[in-house]
């Protein structure tokens, strides 16, 4: 059941004006009364208007359930009020680097944005309390859960996609590109995350989200998506620097090639890169594993040498494990911003693609750059033997199908 955005800011705000004058158990019982009148869903509602854990919510459910209408007579310690600033001593105020020691376990295989208010491990709790013990802790699995619940993390199940389903090395290839990005960003040298953003149909199409507008008047889109043969598509392929929080997306109109996606992160080294890293001489470039920049794409493979070759950058490659393409920063840094800015609004035309994409900025400072890319790209391109194997590419010694060197040749000629 969906609970109205506006029933949620009415809690909301009897919250903000009550909380002063009930006590710890007037509160219980007033957030379950507040539930069980919003029936399916409402613990959820109450939790999301006052911050308060369903569990509490519960718990004065039960009692007002009890109760019936007669309140019988309760036992002392249903009736206790703990006084403000009472019970269990912290654990933190005992253990001050245990939050610490936490989020450094998890940071190296936290997938999404770190700064969004919903982050996701792939360890569990009983594994984290263990490695925590490990490392001088006292602490049980149920404190571990609160504690990741207070830092707003979320514990996700993993769904299969196209991309394939779950690999063995999947945190091992999280903590490769951890690691990578880290060294490459201590040596002064960019670490860039790209991908090809959902293609968008360009015309009065409905998008979804609301935008203010004056009350009884929407504006109309077309009922059904069907590409407008003269308007077409947007393919929007996105370079996202990681260092910097500053983004290039280029706008195309053809086909989602690997030609297309390293000619887009070219423009992005010519009107931004060399200029923010005009000393570079190598490049990290995190990517998802399927797509137009796929690892087991040659000609994503080839481009990327015709890259090396002209700029004469050292390009290093390393790919997200199947399975794991949404989370690749770019997804969360960058797109989930671009998507929240035109929401509700209809992609008229490429132009107001760009326009939207480059006035996409955030709080924390993000910087988008975008451009119109009216080139044809030819699909379905076959890439030899003889130019695959001509290639000056070198495997790492982990996972060398998802982790690889392009050096460049200035003598190598690739068609």
């Amino acid at each position: 059941m969906h609970i109205d955005t506006r029933r949620i800011e009415e809690i909301a705000t009897k919250y903000g004006m009550l909380m002063p004058m009930l006590d710890e158990r007037q509160t219980r019982l007033w957030l379950a009364a507040e539930a069980t009148a919003l029936g399916r869903g409402g613990i959820a509602a109450v939790t999301a208007a006052t911050g308060v854990r369903d569990k509490r919510i519960r718990m004065g459910m039960r009692e007002l359930a009890q109760m019936d209408g007669n309140p019988p007579p309760e036992p002392a310690h249903a009736q206790r009020i703990r006084r403000e600033g009472g019970g269990r001593k912290q654990i933190l105020s005992k253990d001050p680097t245990l939050l610490r020691d936490l989020e450094s376990l998890i940071d190296p295989v936290t997938r999404g944005d770190p700064e969004s208010p919903l982050r996701w491990t792939t360890k569990s709790v009983r594994n984290l309390a263990a490695e925590l013990g490990a490392m001088g802790h006292q602490v049980g699995k149920q404190k571990v859960s609160e504690l990741l619940h207070d830092l707003d993390y979320s514990l996700q199940s993993l769904r299969k996609t196209t991309e394939g389903s779950s690999h063995p090395d999947r945190n091992a290839q999280f903590e490769h590109i951890n690691e990578q990005a880290k060294r490459f960003q201590a040596k002064g040298q960019p670490v860039i995350s790209v991908d090809t953003k959902k293609k968008e149909l360009i015309g009065d199409f409905h998008n979804k989200g609301r935008e203010w507008r004056p009350a009884g008047e929407p504006e109309p889109v077309r009922v059904h998506d069907f590409i407008d043969p003269e308007l077409g598509k947007a393919i929007p392929y996105g370079v996202y620097d990681v260092a910097r929080n500053e983004g290039w997306v280029n706008v195309g109109i053809d086909h989602d090639t690997a030609e297309f996606a390293v000619a887009s992160i070219r423009r992005w080294w010519h009107r931004m890169g060399r200029y923010a890293y005009p000393e570079a001489t190598d490049l990290l470039i995190t990517a998802h594993g399927g797509g137009s920049n796929g690892y087991r794409t040659r000609l994503w493979k080839l481009s990327l040498q015709q890259f090396a070759n002209d700029s004469g950058l050292r390009i290093t490659v390393a790919h997200y494990p199947p399975g794991t393409s949404k989370w690749n920063k770019i997804e969360h840094r960058m797109f989930s911003h671009i998507t929240e800015n035109w929401r509700g609004r209809p992609l008229e035309s490429l132009e107001t693609v760009v326009n939207l994409i480059a006035n996409t900025t955030t709080s924390k400072g993000l910087r988008i750059k975008a451009a119109l890319d009216a080139r044809r790209y030819a699909d379905k391109i076959k890439v030899s033997d003889d130019d695959f194997a001509s290639l000056n590419i070198m495997p790492n010694s982990f996972h060398g199908d998802w982790n690889y060197l392009v050096r460049p040749v200035q003598s190598l000629s690739v068609q």
